[in-house]
């Protein structure tokens, strides 16, 4: 982690400071988290190749347009990059809807939806985490203009990079179905949607240790496995709880 009078000027703030209080005592999970994020995420995208070789054939041959979706998202410390994800909608999406998708979006391709419905447009952030401009588990990652909206207190999920998944992953997998009955979609969001969101994304981090990173992990595959988490039951049996700084997964 970058020193406190290091951070950008919008991050030394009072409301960030307890969170990066709790990150500076955890140097040695953090260097662990980036030596897992670089081993696993090289050896998976070896033994995946195959499956990104169907993907890439299935994406050209389905529309025209390029394999990757690469959309300007937000990481650590604020900086900007681009994300690889697997293209499932029409190649000019962004211009003919909104930057979220909801419901049934008339945008997805055909086999864009197959490839949303098992998540494998996720597989391609591989990429993301062995270049450390994404990690396994944080806070996922937002386009500019919702950054820009954040209060301070939001913006100490900035101290670590973006990840692939985390609570919210679990908590929120229905993001879509929640944002298809309204008409402000990004209003919906910013109001109701990423508030909620937020709580979890900071008890992670009031949260974080290298162990906890790996049983979300887990959680992460049996939810998409089918598994139901409950929060309230999730809190209770795990003591997970962020009004304490330290609490654990």
């Amino acid at each position: 982690m970058k020193k406190w009078e290091e951070l950008p000027v919008e991050m030394q703030v009072e409301e960030i400071r307890p969170y990066y209080d709790v990150l500076s005592q955890k140097r040695y999970s953090l260097l662990f988290k980036r030596a897992f994020d670089i081993t696993v995420s090289f050896l998976m995208l070896v033994i995946l190749s195959p499956v990104f070789l169907v993907l890439v054939v299935a994406i050209k041959l389905d529309t025209p347009g390029p394999v990757f979706f690469r959309q300007v998202r937000v990481t650590q410390y604020g900086k900007h990059f681009r994300i690889f994800k697997f293209r499932t909608m029409v190649s000019n999406a962004e211009k003919i809807g909104a930057q979220l998708t909801a419901g049934d979006d008339s945008r997805v391709t055909r086999v864009g939806s197959a490839i949303r419905k098992f998540r494998l447009d996720e597989i391609a952030q591989l990429i993301d985490v062995l270049r450390g401009t994404m990690t396994f588990v944080g806070v996922r990652p937002e386009v500019l203009k919702y950054v820009e909206k954040y209060t301070p207190e939001m913006r100490a999920t900035l101290l670590l990079p973006a990840g692939v998944t985390n609570l919210t992953s679990i908590f929120y997998s229905d993001e879509a179905s929640l944002l298809a009955n309204t008409e402000d979609i990004d209003g919906t969001y910013m109001q109701e949607v990423l508030p909620g969101k937020m709580k979890w994304n900071l008890k992670g981090i009031m949260g974080f240790s290298f162990w906890s990173d790996i049983k979300l992990m887990f959680m992460t595959f049996f939810a998409m496995c089918g598994k139901k988490y409950e929060t309230d039951k999730f809190i209770g049996e795990s003591g997970y709880d962020g009004s304490n700084q330290d609490c654990r997964i």
